[in-house]
């Protein structure tokens, strides 16, 4: 009862503080967690903010499904399934021990369901169901997994299945998942799954799913991810939130006590509100100037950014930030939306940091005839 109550308080200070602004004096406190590994890191960048034996080989528990979701994500975007495919389980789903949503051998729901029940509830067996709606095994999916590992440039992550239950061969790392994170937020679908507190329409609420990452109610701007528990790999958490611009990815591993992944992760994430900023150059969408047509329908077109684009800041650091638009001269219809035409170029004291495309905002078809006969006759008369 009383390390309960310990507990209880260490949460309720935590939570507490994410709502004063951070002293300099709180920002140079150095960060300690009693995770075995975690990584802290910049989800636009990439660059790790702060790193605890990050490399470290860990058994991922279900946060092994992060990568599962990824890969069905891919197949929906790819359009090798669909979200209203029916899935029906299979036996070897049916068979599947730990949290799942008790599916029967022949039981179908859409793949929309089935993932809202892996991304909320953490069922296994719907991610046996779903691996082999997708990839027609269990074993093909996993493949599909590593291969996506590799291609990330992942050491050290291997999977030997897609549900994160313990097995000979089946790791990451903290600094792994937190890439598989980032390459999961491409897909703005899979944060809305994992953003989801409560699911209560399956079989009209048997079960209820209730989200496990407690983070959604407990720290402002949580919007992701999975938590994981065996007695392998004790409390894991890689979790996304965003506050003013700045979006952070962290993932933590081996922590030992009950909801401990949850104190340790806003902990870091305290610390990393505190120390870093994001200072925003560009808005995907923002209009950056015009360009010139030859030969079409406008005399002109409107370029925008292709996405947002910004600076990783250190508080209390002033850096000078630059902004360079280059655009032709003149672009001959016909042009299409989204063409390329440009760019946009950020450098921070002076050393370039990185180029954004700048793309038609709308097409311009090739003009008629009978319009670039007016416009020669002008051209004369002027």
């Amino acid at each position: 009862m009383r390390n309960r109550k310990i507990f209880a308080l260490g949460v309720t200070l935590v939570f507490l503080l994410q709502f004063f602004p951070a002293t300099s004096a709180r920002a140079r406190v150095p960060l300690e967690t009693n995770a075995a590994s975690a990584v802290l890191m910049d989800a636009y960048s990439g660059k790790i903010l702060y790193a605890k034996n990050p490399h470290q080989r860990v058994a991922p528990a279900s946060v092994t499904k992060v990568m599962t979701l990824l890969i069905a994500m891919e197949g929906i975007t790819k359009g090798k399934v669909k979200w209203d495919d029916r899935v029906v389980a299979s036996e070897a789903a049916w068979e599947l021990g730990g949290s799942q949503i008790w599916l029967e051998p022949g039981e179908e729901f859409s793949l929309r369901e089935m993932m809202i029940a892996i991304a909320v509830g953490s069922a296994n067996d719907a991610c046996v169901a779903v691996a082999e709606h997708i990839s027609g095994s269990h074993e093909a999916f996993v493949d599909l997994m590593n291969q996506k590992g590799k291609s990330l440039g992942l050491k050290n992550t291997h999977f030997v299945n897609a549900y994160g239950l313990p097995a000979e061969g089946h790791y990451t790392s903290a600094y792994d998942v937190a890439q598989i994170s980032r390459e999961a937020l491409k897909y703005p679908e899979l944060l809305k799954l994992t953003a989801m507190k409560h699911y209560y329409k399956l079989r009209g609420g048997r079960p209820k799913l209730d989200n496990t990452n407690k983070m959604l109610w407990w720290y402002k701007g949580t919007d992701g991810f999975k938590t994981g528990w065996t007695t392998e790999a004790k409390y894991c958490l890689a979790s996304t939130v965003k506050r003013e611009g700045l979006r952070l990815i962290c993932c933590v591993f081996g922590v030992p006590e009950p909801r401990g992944h949850f104190r340790e992760s806003m902990k870091i994430y305290n610390w990393g509100f505190a120390n870093f900023g994001f200072q925003e150059a560009v808005q995907a969408g923002q209009v950056m100037g015009k360009v010139p047509v030859g030969k079409g329908a406008a005399d002109q077109v409107e370029v925008v950014a292709s996405r947002n684009a910004g600076v990783l800041i250190k508080k209390g650091e002033d850096l000078e930030v630059k902004t360079e638009v280059t655009l032709p001269s003149l672009a001959t219809a016909p042009i299409s939306t989204g063409q390329p035409l440009g760019e946009l170029r950020i450098t921070v004291q002076g050393q370039l940091l990185e180029k954004v495309p700048l793309v038609a905002k709308n097409s311009v078809p090739k003009g008629s005839f009978l319009r670039h006969l007016d416009k020669s006759f002008r051209a004369l008369v002027l």
